[in-house]
Formats: C-alpha cells, sequence, structure tokens
C-alpha cells in the first residue's frame, strides 16, 4: 500500500498531471493499492487568495471556505484523469458524510484531531481500497466537528497523507515534488547541493529551518516510525524512482527532560579573538572530548558545559595549562553544579515567545538561569542542579499553557 502525496508542481499543467496519472496507473496495474493526497494544482491557492483582495476583509471562516477550492477542485480533475485511464477512482470532498480529516476550529492553521482523523479514516477509507479503488483526497483541507471547512495551514498535504499512512498502516509514503529529493543544502545558495539517499527523522528536524526541500516541519509529528517516506522528482514518471528515503519516527510534540545523571559544569575559556584562533580552539574542544555537551563563544571567550564527572578536575587543569601555553589564551573559570534542561519540539523556532515563557516560569519560582541556547528545533536552559525537576516542571507546564 503506498500513500502518494502530489504537490502542486506536479500538477502544474496537463503534461505534469498525465504524467502523475500514468505512474499511478503503473503501481495499479501491479497490483499495488494507492490513496492520493493532492495539493491545489500549481499557484491556485495564491490565486483564490489574490481574488479577494488577499482576503484582508474577510472573515476566517469565509476565507477558509475559499482556499479550501483549490484542492477541492484538484481532487475532482485527479479522480477523473485516472477514471479515463480505465481505473476505478472516488475523491473525497469536506462536504461529504464519510470526509476523514477532522480538525479544531483554528481556522487558517487548523491542527488535525488525530484519533478522530484515524478513526474515520479506517471506517470510510479502508473499505474503498478493499474493493479496488483509489481515493483522491486535497490535503490542506479539513473539517471542523460543526461540519465548517478548515485549512491546515503549511504542510497541510504532507500531514494529510503522513495521518492516513497512520491509520492505514501503509508500507511506505511517496512525496512527489519538484526536486530530486531532500538536498544537503539550499541550491539557491549552494551550487553544488546534492540528494541525499537516506536520512533519519532526528537528523531532518535538525535542518527543519532552512530552505531546504523536505517534509514539512508541522506534518511531521504525525509519522509513525514504522512507516518510510520517500521523496521523489516529478519529471521521470515513476513512483519507485530513487529519491531521498527518510527514516525513524518524529519528536513529540512537546519533550522536556533532564540530563542525568551528572551535573554540569560551565568552563570558561577568555582568550584573544578567540573564533581566529583555530589550533587553540581545536586544543580546547579536544580535550573537552565527550564530556562537551554544548559551547557557546563570541569575540574573546568560550563557554563549554561539559559533564560533571570525576575527571572534570583533571580535565579542567589541562584545559588551563592549554590556555597558558598559548599566546592567545588569558584565563579560565569554572561554574559547578548545573542541570541541562533540554527542550525540544517540532517548529519550536516558529512559536514567539518560547524564551520568555521560559524565564517568566522560573523567575516566578525564584530560579535562575545560568545559560540559554538555541539550536532548530531545541532550547537547551542551565539551572542549579538541586532545583532542576522542579524547573523541568515549570518549564513543560509554561509551554504547554502557551
Amino acid at each position: 500500500m503506498l500513500i502518494v502525496k502530489f504537490g502542486g508542481s506536479s500538477l502544474s499543467n496537463q503534461n505534469r498531471i498525465n504524467l502523475a496519472v500514468a505512474s499511478v496507473a503503473r503501481e495499479y496495474s501491479r497490483g499495488s493499492r494507492v490513496v492520493i493526497v493532492v495539493s491545489a494544482v500549481g499557484n491556485t491557492t495564491n490565486q483564490l487568495l489574490q481574488l479577494t483582495n488577499g482576503g484582508a476583509e474577510l472573515v476566517e471562516t469565509d476565507k477558509d471556505d475559499i482556499l479550501a477550492m483549490g484542492e477541492r477542485t484538484s481532487a475532482r480533475i485527479f479522480a477523473a484523469s485516472l477514471k479515463s485511464r480505465g481505473m476505478q477512482a472516488r475523491y473525497y470532498d469536506p462536504s461529504d458524510r464519510d470526509w476523514p480529516i477532522i480538525t479544531d476550529d483554528n481556522f487558517l492553521n487548523a491542527n488535525p484531531l488525530e484519533s478522530k482523523s484515524i478513526q474515520r479514516i479506517r471506517r470510510y477509507v479502508k473499505p474503498v481500497l478493499g474493493d479496488g479503488v483509489i481515493p483522491v483526497i486535497g490535503g490542506f483541507i479539513g473539517r471542523t466537528r460543526d461540519g465548517r471547512i478548515s485549512t491546515l495551514g503549511r504542510g497541510g498535504s504532507d500531514t494529510t497523507a503522513l495521518l492516513l499512512s497512520k491509520a492505514l498502516e501503509a508500507d511506505e509514503v511517496v512525496f512527489v515534488t519538484n526536486v530530486r529529493g531532500i538536498l544537503s543544502a539550499d541550491p539557491n545558495l549552494v551550487g553544488n547541493a546534492r540528494v541525499l539517499p537516506r536520512i533519519d527523522m532526528k537528523t531532518l528536524i535538525g535542518i527543519a529551518d532552512t530552505g531546504i526541500k523536505f517534509v514539512h516541519r508541522k506534518a511531521l509529528r504525525f509519522k509513525d516510525p514504522k512507516i518510510n517516506i520517500r521523496v521523489i522528482s516529478n519529471t521521470n514518471g515513476k513512483l519507485d524512482s530513487p529519491g531521498t528515503l527518510v527514516t525513524g519516527g518524529g519528536l513529540p510534540q512537546l519533550e522536556v527532560t533532564v540530563n542525568n545523571p551528572h551535573p554540569v559544569a560551565s568552563v570558561t575559556i577568555v582568550g584573544t579573538g578567540l573564533p581566529h584562533q583555530p589550533k587553540l580552539v581545536q586544543k580546547i574542544s579536544k580535550l573537552a572530548g565527550p564530556s562537551l555537551v554544548a559551547v557557546s563563544q563570541d569575540s574573546n571567550s568560550a563557554i563549554l558545559y561539559m559533564k560533571q564527572t570525576p575527571k572534570l578536575q583533571q580535565q579542567i587543569t589541562r584545559l588551563h595549562n592549554a590556555i597558558l601555553n598559548d599566546p592567545h589564551g588569558i584565563a579560565l573559570a569554572a561554574r559547578m553544579g548545573m542541570a541541562l534542561v533540554t527542550i525540544r519540539s517540532v517548529g519550536l523556532e516558529e512559536r514567539p515567545g518560547v524564551i520568555a515563557s521560559v524565564s517568566d516560569a522560573l523567575r516566578s519560582a525564584n530560579i535562575n538561569m545560568f545559560g540559554v541556547l538555541t539550536i532548530t528545533s531545541s532550547v537547551l536552559v542551565f539551572v542549579d542542579w538541586k532545583v532542576r525537576r522542579k524547573a523541568a516542571v515549570l518549564i513543560r507546564s509554561s509551554l504547554e499553557r502557551n
């Protein structure tokens, strides 16, 4: 069983639609069961928005109703094209009684109600597959519990495809895009970016805030770890084309953990123009070794956050000697007894006010933050070791509320 998502660029003209339909027909003739998720044709969604003068004066429910027309039309076109080639197909529409994707009422950026949607997919989509019919579902759109049409925001079609794969226990999800796969860098920035043949979810999440084409971060939390995603090009008309295989499962919606069993020490290295002294920086990193859990740096200092193991005293002595023996090194200072609290969530970097929420929660309990570091979908907070559990509880509660 394949869940196949065709992006808008894969359906932007009649030739590409024919190529997409031919690729499905090829798999169908092999006996594969295929579920299709389609985006709006080409640039339809933006055009619909422009036709309403940008939608500035429209209420959100009306705007969603209009924007959903792109996917609703796309599903009809694709299903009709499949039928014209002798295949059984039916499109699902949010006005239908058996529409499967149910969302909250956060219009323009709705969130699927996972258990409700999975229940309806199994009830209304699975039997159709058993009859040899190809279901065609518009991605990006949903329906609220009270029957109003909603849109899922950016990455909505990816979300729908992954929900379908999870509910139907598919063998694979195929994303057909206008690129050859997930690239090693943004091709607009780097001329020799190459296709990554395989990438795991943890690594993928690490590059989630870049311009690299990949599964949208909002959809990642719905990926079943047992079901791989293959990202392929729309140019050759074969769903078994090589591309990038995405393996593993995603991060939970929110994860707050205390790094145990060791406390953390912050070792501050002071020197002259440290970023411009690669030999000294390399030596410092080597001496810190596997004890290093994080690092921050400015023009004249670097802070090494290191595990406070029994060997730490020896490591600090070696680091001090390295600084004294280098003409650019000046001094070393250390603070002991801290805990590292790690906050992870897909798309955390897109949530305004995360650091403020964490800071306010800790301040209210008179807990000091000795350091804060951010990287993609993670925030690292350093607090006193003695209050680490209380700090983690406060942080989680503050972020769940906001």
